[in-house]
């Protein structure tokens, strides 16, 4: 489109949180933005929960009916080092974009400061260090759901940049087709799916959602180790692991389907491309799911916006 920029320059940052520690994941967090930024980075994303981390494999204790002292004292760790949207964390990584002149995108465990409710929520920071976007995730996965609550607002956040619309859904969300057509409906052309999932069938998914969509799907995931889990409660849970928790598996995927950047597996790694905008456009031209290939006499989607 003529006054969106053709090109826009990402780094897709793979890489380990500091484990239950919100201090050090941020400033871990500030220092790959400007080391993104140094390659001249204009949209730095990074994963699900990078602040503080994804508990994988945790139980925290739960048992049907019942919990336990140790899970509720981890639980209690874990809820000490997730962040309240606006203070100081935030403004630390607000700095830190305006300082880089980049957007950032980053999935951070919320606590609502008034409730005290966890929620599993990604973040979009603009170039003049302004937060333009929370989004919670709508429907915490299987057993997430006893350490995250449902999203009670931010539903559909999207936020306009230079290439265009901008949008995020947080791992699973982007199973649940209604959630995806509430982004297409705001024509987003970057779709940013922040995650922990790396098993194979999940490329399959990310490939679909840029082929339905007609636009970017970036696909940022975590690498990290048991061995970096800290000394808690339930160290019998995390010696079940395996030693490399979760792999990776960060990707870019163009609007046909295809791969930008292959997926890197079992490292750190900040990946960097140029994304043709265009071919966000070009795409369409047989298939846009909420234009000339849609059939709104007959499908209608309603969002509650909150």
């Amino acid at each position: 489109m003529k006054d969106l920029k053709k090109i826009c320059k990402i780094a897709v940052v793979q890489a380990a949180p500091v484990m239950f520690d919100k201090e050090a994941s941020t400033q871990k967090t500030i220092q790959l933005i400007e080391q993104a930024a140094n390659q001249n980075a204009e949209l730095i994303v990074f994963p699900e929960l990078f602040i503080p981390g994804y508990p994988y494999g945790m139980t925290f204790g739960f048992r049907v009916g019942s919990r336990n002292e140790s899970g509720r004292k981890d639980w209690k760790l874990y809820y000490d080092n997730s962040i309240v949207v606006g203070e100081a964390e935030t403004k630390q990584i607000a700095s830190a974009a305006k300082q880089a002149h980049a957007y950032i995108s980053i999935g951070v465990s919320e606590r609502d400061a008034i409730t005290g409710t966890l929620y599993n929520t990604n973040l979009f920071f603009s170039p003049e260090g302004d937060l333009i976007a929370v989004h919670r995730k709508l429907k915490p996965t299987g057993t997430e759901r006893v350490v995250w609550g449902d999203a009670d607002k931010g539903y559909f956040p999207v936020a306009k940049t230079p290439w265009g619309v901008m949008g995020s859904l947080i791992c699973w969300e982007s199973y649940m087709p209604l959630a995806r057509a509430a982004l297409y409906e705001k024509g987003v052309c970057l779709y940013i799916s922040p995650n922990t999932n790396d098993n194979p069938e999940w490329q399959a998914t990310i490939q679909h959602i840029a082929l339905e969509g007609r636009c970017y799907v970036i696909n940022c995931d975590m690498f990290f180790t048991k061995q970096m889990y800290p000394k808690l409660h339930c160290n019998d849970e995390i010696e079940k692991l395996p030693d490399v928790v979760c792999r990776g598996g960060s990707c870019i995927i163009d609007p046909y389907g295809h791969y930008v950047t292959e997926p890197v597996w079992d490292k750190e790694e900040i990946i960097y491309a140029d994304l043709d905008m265009d071919k966000v456009y070009m795409s369409k031209m047989e298939f846009d799911v909420c234009g000339h290939y849609a059939r709104p006499d007959v499908l209608k989607l309603q969002i509650n916006e909150l």
